[in-house]
């Protein structure tokens, strides 16, 4: 990482800022209607290092720039542990800005995932610029394993009610 654009750790002080980018995040990227405390529940731990972390770019008490939610699970078939990316999010305002900050998340987690020497399932589950997001992930990460599919929902907007 260079010296003008750091990742920090996230810690507990944090936790408005991530609470105010997510719930940007969650009107960008959301398909379904967002529960605050839901949000809060995966937040937290990981901004005390529980199970997870977040990367932060910005300064401490500052604005987030952007941010990556990370949490240590397993899989619903298995006892191993996985890194999980939740969300990598950056700030609309800081997005043409110069630095390259999705990239950088990116290669942030791939380091954790190695520090850790578990695997790193991160993906993208978008339908705005989602050609350019999978190929910068295809740029960091390599082949995809699979694809998202959403039927009766978008990205971004408002959940739809299905009828049976």
């Amino acid at each position: 990482m260079t010296d003008e654009l750091q990742i920090r750790i996230g810690v507990p002080e944090d936790i408005d800022e991530m609470m105010e980018l997510s719930a940007s995040a969650c009107d960008e990227n959301g398909f379904t209607n967002p529960n605050p405390a839901k949000i809060l529940h995966e937040i937290w731990p990981a901004l005390n290092r529980d199970h997870g972390l977040v990367g932060i770019i910005g300064k401490a008490g500052g604005k987030a720039e952007g941010a990556v939610l990370l949490r240590i699970i397993s899989t619903w078939y298995s006892d191993d542990l996985v890194l999980e990316e939740r969300a990598i999010f950056i700030h609309p305002d800081f997005r043409s800005a110069k630095g390259g900050r999705a990239r950088k998340l990116c290669e942030f987690s791939k380091q954790v995932a190695d520090g850790l020497g578990i695997p790193l399932m991160i993906g993208v589950l978008s339908n705005h610029r989602t050609e350019a997001k999978v190929k910068l992930y295809e740029r960091a990460f390599g082949a995809p394993a699979g694809a998202f599919f959403l039927y009766g929902a978008k990205t971004g907007g408002k959940p739809m009610i299905m009828e049976h």
